[in-house]
């Protein structure tokens, strides 16, 4: 079975497409990115020589990291790390104290949470608290 330049390139970059999905240094996308393009170059005849295929794979690799990485990176971010704001405006009860720049607890739907001063107060058991955002596990809360 002899495979065709335009099957190897087209073979590399489904390597380095699953490579990515295994890795998530978004870095294989951009080298499954040139080796397509160069499968699909070949194909139509615009890239008859290996050296040809070797340099525009090169070419497309590097501009498509330096042009897109750092966008792609952005956009993973913001998607993997949105703004949870279901609790924000919601009244708990601090059970216990919550100091200026200190933890304290709060009871908030049947459940005990990790609870933070907004403006750095200390905020005593028993008190009602308006949750104002939520870092991670924890609540910031401010005294209603």
């Amino acid at each position: 079975m002899d495979l065709s330049l335009p099957q190897i390139w087209l073979i590399v970059g489904l390597i380095m497409l699953l490579a990515e999905l295994v890795s998530v240094l978004l870095v294989f996308v951009f080298f499954a990115t040139g080796a397509l393009l160069t499968s699909l170059l070949t194909a139509i005849g615009l890239l008859p020589t290996t050296e040809s295929q070797i340099l525009a794979f090169s070419a497309i690799s590097l501009i498509s990291l330096l042009i897109l990485r750092k966008h792609a990176r952005r956009l993973l971010e913001r998607r993997s790390n949105p703004e949870y704001s279901e609790f924000v405006g919601e009244t708990a009860m601090v059970i216990k104290d919550i100091p200026g720049n200190g933890e304290g607890k709060i009871y908030y739907r049947g459940a005990e949470w990790k609870a933070l001063s907004s403006r750095h107060t200390t905020i005593s058991a028993g008190s009602k608290v308006v949750i104002m955002k939520t870092e991670g596990i924890t609540l910031v809360v401010e005294e209603s």
